[in-house]
């Protein structure tokens, strides 16, 4: 068995590293559909491990603190023993105390009394007159569900109830525990005998269908599941609801023992209301943590018997009112809801480009989600928010650390196609146009309008015979930097290096759309040829001191249309430029070797001249016949950039008068 176990942990780990082998080399379509598939399987074998749940019961507090608080519940009153109580009565409050304070409210004709206090031993003086008070059959009191502490002596079944709460791993309180079965009878709580009691005397009882749902008045409860909402994995033994608060400070009313006592609590508050009785002195330590604790700062913690107010009020305003339970989505709906907000995550960041687009959509997206479980919440329903939200977050960053990773491979594949010989305005213009220039790693060919430039030195061969290896390969090296550097500086980009000349090219790859961009690449190369000229005459000084040779150079020039992109096979590739203006460029910086006066000679044709605006000066050598066209060129042979004379001003003043 464990070798069985080793091997398919080795199958499944080799896919796995299959597949994040491919992750760089997919489509944006692709890296969404991978990215939502991991994300949606690690995030639901998360959640359903219980991994998500603290996180989803955070939000859900949250919403219960932003929900607008109800009114006040009419049907309760109830009395508290506070701080002051014990000082003027003591702590336990005595029999007779209590048969006082039972016996001033049954005076007011109240529908139902709960009392929340363990009275399973007497405190006296007293005992008999709070054992008399006990026999009223408005009394309902407690006892804890272990059995441990029992109820008040003498008290029938059907005024007894358990005043347990459910935990949370937290300790927040969130659920309401309605009723237990041990050992074969049905345990009730201490808020379901009140509400039972109460809506008796309206004749509203419940009723239980074939699916286990508890059918009362106009509510219909139903049984809370270990992985309702955004719970996974509690225990939910016994019939259990969640605890649909009606506010965190103000349930009903709320007197002191010494209040009712004294006779100051208005008739009105008590006649047929439910009045509980309970702790609410912090020192007794019957407060509990709740969805409303994070945002007290003072009494974070809910006294034991507000907490039962609540849950007898839930049950009375779903019966008699209508107000809703909690409702949750099933689990597959729930799943395909994570599922669903990480396909919105991979779309929205493959699709939005731009930092701050995306960055906008990502918040709407966010808000859109937020807004749609907060406007669940307010229609009772508890759905997961925590979990999609990781779901939309996860893939969206996949997918744009993805777009990054392949922005930076199709950089590399751009600067190695181009030679990193490229202006940086170029280098700008042609990373904007990526997505456009590059499909799998490789330029399409595509016809652009551009002028192409050659240049050679002239009788290189007689002077490599000359020098020693290392030394011409210094000096070459020099030479072409030179060249390279005057290339860039005039917008263009180096295709190749020919040995002891370049092949250069402006208007490529960024295809040229008017003709005034077409002019102003035509009009860079002359001015770049003259540049080379310039800067020749000045390497040459520098290297007649050095005693390296002086030379000549030929520079060639035409604009006309080419095909441009990536030449070659998987393994080796570069951006090729091809068609016959690159001939034609290169046939002029050949032609007549020996009609050459000057340092560099840079020889154009009539498709550059058009584009020149008269802003060169030329020499008309006529039509030509270049090697390999069957047709002559007209060439010319530029001589400088014009100069352009400004008018004279008239420097003469104005004599004074």
């Amino acid at each position: 068995m464990g070798n069985i176990n080793r091997i398919g942990g080795f199958v499944v780990s080799k896919f796995w590293h299959r597949l994040w082998e491919k992750v760089p080399d997919l489509t944006g379509l692709g890296a969404m559909i991978i990215a939502t598939v991991l994300t949606s399987s690690v995030l639901l074998g998360v959640r359903e491990l219980g991994g998500i749940q603290r996180l989803e019961l955070i939000v859900f507090d949250s919403m219960m603190r932003l929900r607008p608080d109800e009114e006040p519940d009419p049907r309760l009153l109830v009395v508290g023993i506070t701080e002051e109580d014990i000082e003027v009565h003591g702590w336990p409050l005595s029999d007779q105390v209590l048969a006082q304070l039972l016996g001033k409210l049954q005076s007011y004709q109240p529908r139902l009394i709960g009392l929340d206090l363990y009275r399973n031993v007497p405190q006296p003086p007293g005992h008999e007159e709070f054992l008399q008070q006990l026999k009223a059959t408005n009394i309902i009191a407690i006892r804890d569900d272990a059995g441990k502490v029992g109820p008040p002596p003498s008290m029938p079944p059907e005024q007894i109830g358990f005043n347990d709460l459910v935990a949370d791993p937290d300790g927040a309180i969130r659920r309401s525990l309605m009723t237990f079965n041990s050992k074969g009878t049905t345990q009730i709580s201490f808020s379901l005998r009140l509400a039972y009691s109460y809506l008796e005397s309206k004749k509203i009882s419940p009723k239980t269908n074939s699916s286990g749902q508890i059918l009362w008045g106009k509510a219909t409860f139903e049984q809370l599941q270990s992985n309702s909402g955004g719970y996974k994995r509690i225990d939910a033994g016994g019939y259990q609801i969640l605890l649909n608060y009606r506010s965190g400070r103000n349930l009903a009313p709320v007197v002191s023992v010494s209040e009712i006592l004294s006779g100051s609590v208005p008739r009105e508050w008590v006649q047929d209301k439910i009045v509980l009785i309970g702790s609410t002195a912090p020192s007794l330590k019957d407060v509990h943590f709740t969805p409303y604790s994070p945002g007290e700062n003072d009494n974070p913690m809910m006294p034991g018997v507000i907490i039962h107010g609540q849950m007898l009020s839930q049950m009375l305003s779903a019966v008699m009112d209508g107000r809703p339970l909690f409702w949750f989505w099933p689990e597959w709906v729930e799943g395909w809801w994570l599922i669903g907000w990480a396909v919105v995550g991979g779309m929205v960041a493959m699709f939005c480009r731009h930092p701050v687009i995306l960055g906008l959509t990502g918040t709407a997206m966010v808000g859109v989600l937020v807004g749609s479980c907060w406007g669940i919440f307010l229609q009772a329903g508890w759905v997961p928010v925590f979990s999609p939200m990781m779901a939309y977050l996860v893939t969206g960053g996949f997918v744009v650390a993805h777009r990054a990773y392949q922005a930076g491979r199709q950089q590399q594949v751009v600067m190695k196609l181009l030679g990193q010989n490229t202006s940086p305005e170029i280098a700008d213009a042609l990373w904007k146009s990526r997505d456009r220039l590059l499909k799998d790693g490789r330029m399409p060919g595509q016809k652009l309008m551009a002028t192409m430039l050659f240049t050679d030195l002239k009788s290189f061969s007689t002077i490599s015979e000359q020098m020693p290896p290392e030394m011409l390969m210094e000096w070459l090296n020099e030479y072409l930097g030179a060249l390279t550097e005057t290339v860039q500086a005039h917008h263009g980009i180096i295709n190749k290096f020919t040995g002891d000349g370049i092949m250069a090219a402006f208007g490529v790859p960024v295809a040229r759309s008017t003709d005034a961009e077409i002019a102003e690449d035509a009009r860079n190369a002359v001015a770049c040829g003259l540049a080379m000229g310039d800067r020749l005459a000045q390497m040459n000084e520098q290297w007649a001191r050095q005693r390296f040779p002086v030379v000549q150079m030929r520079v060639g020039i035409f604009t006309g249309p080419v095909v441009a992109g990536t030449l070659g096979g998987k393994e080796r590739s570069e951006y090729g430029i091809i068609g016959d203006s690159v001939n034609i460029a290169s046939r002029l910086e050949s032609c007549e070797k020996d009609r050459q006066d000057t340092i560099c000679r840079v020889l154009i044709a009539q498709e550059t001249l058009v584009y020149l605006q008269d802003e060169f000066e030329v020499e008309s050598w006529g039509p030509l016949a270049l090697k390999g066209k069957h047709q002559t060129v007209e060439v010319y042979r530029v001589i400088s950039r014009r100069v352009i004379s400004l008018p004279e001003t008239d420097t003469k003043t104005t004599p004074e008068v």
